[in-house]
């Protein structure tokens, strides 16, 4: 069997928060040939604002750090990824979509990230089988890696609700439903913010 066009680039357009985007990537990657469903719900409910210093965890071909870069068209994106082709695909597209602002980098998750680099922003599509030891590892490391008030974004499936919300309520102290999809959920924390007798943190919390 000739397997050679198998091996070209599998590129797509995708609009993603009414911006228009131009993604190659391959097989052997997360979700080659279109953006995948929890990314999309993450990228539609995280706010970036235009001076954010960003991070996309596990980025894959990079739809969640770009839009960032898009967004945060004053500030600067880090995306990282286990896999070094993902990484290879996530910088080209950065390439392809002229977005100067991010930058790509092979990582176990926080493992090369400069520590003195902090974010106001860090978002992750969370695999289901990421495994609990490195989902606390992870955990840990963004709450050392996010400024004062800074706002960290999982999306998971919604199986891993519950674990994600004793978690974040456990680490940062504080938990936020963002949105609630048919299979997926996102859920956010911010450094700093702890859980008080007040109306509001009771609101942040439900």
């Amino acid at each position: 069997m000739d397997t050679s066009e198998l091996k070209d680039d599998i590129i797509f357009q995708k609009y993603l928060r009414g911006m228009e985007f131009t993604f190659h990537s391959t097989w052997g990657i997360f979700s080659p040939r279109d953006v995948d469903a929890g990314s999309r719900l993450l990228i539609e409910y995280m706010e970036v604002k235009e001076d954010d210093i960003c991070l996309d965890l596990g980025c894959g071909y990079g739809p969640i750090g770009l839009t960032m870069a898009k967004l945060a068209t004053t500030g600067q994106v880090y995306m990282v990824d286990t896999n070094f082709v993902a990484v290879e695909y996530a910088q080209k597209n950065a390439q392809i979509n002229s977005l100067d602002n991010c930058k790509a980098i092979l990582s176990n998750a926080f493992s090369h990230i400069p520590e003195d680099v902090k974010f106001d922003v860090i978002a992750s599509n969370i695999p289901a089988n990421v495994g609990r030891e490195m989902l606390s590892i992870i955990l840990s490391d963004a709450k050392e890696y996010l400024k004062d008030s800074g706002r960290f974004y999982v999306v998971t499936i919604s199986g891993l609700r519950d674990f994600i919300k004793k978690n974040f309520r456990s680490v940062f102290g504080n938990y936020k439903k963002v949105k609630q999809g048919r299979s997926y959920a996102v859920a956010m924390a911010i450094k700093g913010l702890k859980q008080k007798n007040d109306y509001y943190m009771e609101d942040f919390n439900r």
